[in-house]
């Protein structure tokens, strides 16, 4: 039987964004929260992806919470199951299980102008009524399958990277891999050596750049886990390493042009096949699209088992692939590494605010728009962790989702302070603040550099990354503007947030 649970927060999701947020209402004390989770355990992303060779390629020791440090992570670059279980010993310590609903999938989620409270369904048919709505389920969650001529009548063994079958035994078998993102390049080393045939279908090819990853020395683990500062000393190190990066992405193509040169002999020493090496050097400036960084892909070609295949799938048969060029290729597995449904996830989400707007529709009509990446207009009390425009390609986004923890504790002090119920961010304000950002973001790589990415719309807008340093986002973000807000009371009547109540 369905039920009406009434509480003071929801937070939707459990990965380091929804966890995150669950641990610190438990630091301030609050009980009054239930985190709604899909599947049935903690993790996100690093519990759903588990194929092989699946791993970090941020610094271990900087895709951590600062606040719940691990001393003795192995690698540099740490494995999906060790994250994955990092992420099961933090909720477990804090004793999220308490208050989060497993198997909670959320259908849909309404705010109540008369009682200033959220009412989110699920698919098992309870509803949540609660002040605040915090939503944790990040931009990659979502698996991209696109749509193959013929797919219908295939007869073999197909699945997504986000989704792998580990009952399949891939070892003598012919196998098609579709797409060369971030997780193709993870996963193809690793299953060359066991398939009898791999195909990679490439579309288009990506800047891989070495991989500096090697084992955690003992001495490290030691010198971390005893000596005081050690270990925030060596975070702080890794951070600076990685934010210099943005210098390139932020408008400075030079830099990026001179990386590229790197990254095309990388590719020269790897393969010896001068044909294979243009196939498989970009025509973009690195940075337009997402740098990947392996030490095993490039070397994988040089396998005589392994093909790569630029030309495209025209049709998939019973037990093959035909290719726009003609060639008929026989497969037993397909295999998706196509990424995430990044923007369209953003676009299709069932939330109603004030006067009946549908955030989905809204979107679809004017953009992903924010406020911060964080509130939305016509939405009061709903937060988005990690949301649009607050994505990285050169930094943790663990430090981003840590600013945003702090900001959305700040912001329910606010209404607090003032004796409110809700808040809501002005249309200016958050107006202001996009063209900020796309000014910024027109002038990067992502935009100059020649490509077209998932980090862009339909309209060729980047609504993903941050445009910029990520020090500067933690600035903008350690307090709340209470001028760029609307305070609402039960009266619906709204206030400015200088006034009392």
């Amino acid at each position: 039987m369905s039920k009406l649970v009434h509480t003071g927060v929801v937070v939707i999701g459990t990965g380091f964004s929804g966890m995150g947020m669950a641990i610190q209402l438990r630091k301030q004390g609050r009980e009054d929260f239930v985190v709604l989770e899909k599947a049935k355990d903690f993790g996100g992303t690093w519990r759903d992806n588990s194929y092989p060779g699946c791993a970090c390629d941020i610094q271990s020791h900087m895709y951590s919470f600062s606040f719940e440090p691990k001393a003795d992570w192995s690698r540099a670059f740490a494995p999906q199951p060790e994250i994955y279980e990092y992420m099961r010993g933090v909720a477990a310590k804090w004793d999220l299980a308490r208050n989060t609903v497993f198997g909670a999938e959320v259908a849909g989620a309404r705010w109540d102008e008369e009682e200033n409270r959220w009412y989110v369904a699920t698919t098992t048919g309870d509803t949540y009524v609660a002040q605040y709505l915090i939503s944790g389920i990040g931009a990659l969650h979502l698996p991209q399958v696109p749509h193959l001529n013929g797919i219908e009548n295939f007869q073999g063994k197909a699945f997504h990277s986000a989704r792998w079958d580990h009952d399949y035994d891939l070892a003598g078998k012919r196998v098609a891999v579709i797409g060369t993102g971030a997780s193709a390049i993870q996963f193809v080393p690793r299953i060359a050596k066991d398939v009898a045939r791999l195909t990679l279908f490439q579309r288009t090819p990506p800047w891989v750049m070495p991989k500096p990853d090697h084992a955690m020395p003992e001495w490290s683990k030691s010198a971390f886990a005893k000596v005081p500062g050690a270990f925030r000393g060596y975070r702080h190190f890794l951070y600076w390493l990685n934010e210099v990066r943005a210098v390139g992405f932020n408008g400075n193509l030079g830099v990026l042009k001179a990386a590229s040169r790197l990254a095309a002999w990388n590719i020269k020493r790897s393969v010896r096949d001068p044909e294979l090496v243009a196939k498989l050097t970009p025509d973009y400036v690195m940075g337009c699209k997402r740098v990947l960084i392996s030490n095993d892909y490039y070397p994988t070609f040089r396998r005589d088992n392994v093909a790569l295949d630029t030309s495209g799938v025209a049709e998939v048969k019973a037990n093959s692939i035909v290719t726009n060029d003609g060639q008929e290729i026989e497969v037993d597995a397909i295999i998706y590494g196509t990424g995430f449904q990044v923007i369209d996830a953003m676009q299709h989400l069932d939330v109603v605010g004030r006067d009946g707007v549908q955030l989905g529709k809204l979107w679809q009509e004017n953009g992903v728009n924010t406020y911060n990446g964080i509130n939305v207009a016509g939405f009061p009390n709903l937060f988005f962790l990690l949301g649009p425009n607050t994505g990285l390609g050169h930094n943790s986004v663990v430090f981003m989702i840590e600013a945003q923890l702090n900001y959305i504790r700040e912001a329910m002090k606010l209404a607090e302070r003032h004796n409110v119920e809700a808040i809501d961010v002005r249309p200016g304000a958050q107006e202001q603040f996009n063209i900020e950002i796309q000014r910024k973001l027109r002038e990067g790589v992502w935009t100059q550099g020649g490509c077209k990415s998932w980090y862009l719309d339909a309209q060729g807008v980047n609504r993903t990354l941050w445009p910029g340093f990520t020090w500067k986002y933690w600035l903008k973000t350690r307090k709340v503007d209470g001028s760029d807000f609307e305070l609402i009371t039960r009266s619906r009547s709204p206030q400015p947030a200088g006034a009392t109540t």
